[in-house]
């Protein structure tokens, strides 16, 4: 568990470990992992006794199939300090969820785990292709939020100079971008779009200036967000997951060969995809729900996390020569999946549908209400400002649009075209559903 990844520039070994030597190393640092957590949270040894295991029992990587989940719910049952294998006098940081639909979900660090977050953050933006001296802006929000204070962390650590904008004032971000000229924006994609949106009133041209990588996450996107914010803002778009419960930012990062999905940086974490249903492994390359195990984390040892985010992993090498499986496109969440009178849907199949529409900006809500104790969806959508705004004009769109929804995604849904500017914005993880439906 010692500090790994200072080097990574110069000697890519871990990256491009052979997947044999990758599957010992995480074995061996599995049964740390586990030894860790039943000597020293209370939660985990009752369930894993209670499963009649012992840290000794692991024996090969596939006996994880058959051991207890962790969930979110666990860290709120047992706020704060509950989950913690460290006293917390032992915890240099500590960070929270908003916590507004209850206990919020508390996080911490040890020294050592804030140091190979940070080694993992510089892996991550290298990965994206930022390199020691960039100027990297960072306007994921800083606070209790991971974001902002990983990626700032990351990018010191490997080298860049690191502008701490934060979330919000777009105006002043657009104007540091273009006058301190960053090679480098991290955000969320919508928040990103925001950017490119009022530079575009501005008259500001960010597209053809020095900005050249953004490193996105926080939230799903989609692959047409993807070449919408190429083409606004002139970079190449990579993606970057990572959840607060595991790490926070840089528990995987798309290569800037190959765009084809997040490497998992497999040295520290180790993933499944099960059926959410059954609980039991999917084959490989099929989709489901992502599980993730920490292999290094001292202060906040995570067993098998149910992350709720469907995706699938890829094991093949990457063009880039990595080894460490990649995260195919997170397509939606089992928590954020709504059900529309008998049909499963996710927002993210919404937004790919409606980014294949010209005439419309890529910002959307779905408000869902109940009719005559029927489910009804309403697709709120803006119409570009290039857009006459005339009622015969918006009615044939929202109709293309509501054709269009109902032949990709099944679901028939009224539709509201709004003028340009009427979506609200997000500096932070944009808000896709709003959910009106009685409660209970």
């Amino acid at each position: 568990m010692g500090n790994e990844g200072t080097t990574y520039m110069f000697n890519r070994a871990v990256e491009t470990m052979p997947r044999e030597q990758l599957l010992e190393l995480q074995l061996q640092r599995l049964r740390e992992s586990y030894a860790n957590a039943y000597e020293n949270v209370a939660l985990h040894r009752e369930r894993l006794e209670g499963a009649g295991f012992k840290p000794g029992d692991l024996k090969q990587l596939a006996d994880l199939a058959d051991l207890p989940f962790t969930v979110k719910n666990d860290l709120r049952d047992n706020y704060p300090f509950g989950m913690f294998a460290r006293p917390r006098q032992g915890l240099l940081r500590l960070h929270a969820s908003s916590g507004t639909t209850g206990k919020p979900t508390v996080v911490g660090y040890t020294a050592g785990d804030l140091d190979r977050w940070a080694d993992l953050m510089a892996r991550s933006l290298a990965c994206a292709g930022a390199r020691p001296g960039d100027i990297v802006h960072n306007a994921y929000g800083y606070g209790l939020f991971t974001g902002g204070l990983g990626a700032h962390d990351g990018a010191t650590r490997l080298g860049a100079t690191v502008v701490p904008m934060s979330g919000g004032n777009t105006e002043k971000q657009i104007v540091l971008l273009r006058d301190f000229a960053a090679r480098v924006i991290c955000c969320t994609p919508s928040y990103a779009l925001a950017i490119a949106e009022l530079a575009d009133k501005e008259g500001i041209d960010l597209r053809n200036g020095p900005l050249a990588i953004g490193v996105f996450g926080a939230e799903p996107w989609t692959e047409a967000m993807r070449r919408e914010i190429e083409e606004r803002l002139g970079l190449r778009a990579t993606d970057i997951y990572g959840l607060s419960e595991i790490m926070g930012p840089g528990v995987a990062c798309e290569c800037e060969q190959g765009q084809a999905g997040p490497h998992g940086w497999e040295d520290h974490f180790l993933f499944e995809v099960i059926d959410p249903d059954t609980e039991r492994p999917v084959a490989d390359g099929e989709a489901g729900e992502l599980v993730i195990t920490t292999l290094t984390k001292e202060a906040l040892p995570m067993l098998r996390y149910r992350t709720r985010d469907i995706t699938r992993l890829a094991t093949e090498k990457c063009v880039c020569g990595r080894t460490h499986a990649r995260l195919q496109r997170i397509t939606g969440r089992t928590d954020d999946m709504l059900i529309i009178r008998g049909v499963n849907l996710y927002p993210s199949q919404v937004e790919a549908a409606l980014l294949g529409i010209a005439e419309l900006e890529p910002h959307y809500q779905l408000v869902v209400d109940r009719v005559n104790h029927l489910d009804e969806l309403t697709i709120e959508v803006e119409a570009r400002s290039s857009v006459s705004f005339t009622p015969e004009t918006f009615a044939a769109i929202g109709e293309r649009v509501r054709h269009h929804v109902k032949s990709m995604v099944g679901v028939t849904a009224k539709v509201k075209m709004m003028t340009a500017g009427s979506v609200p914005r997000s500096m932070g993880k944009a808000v896709r559903v709003r959910d009106q439906r009685p409660k209970g």
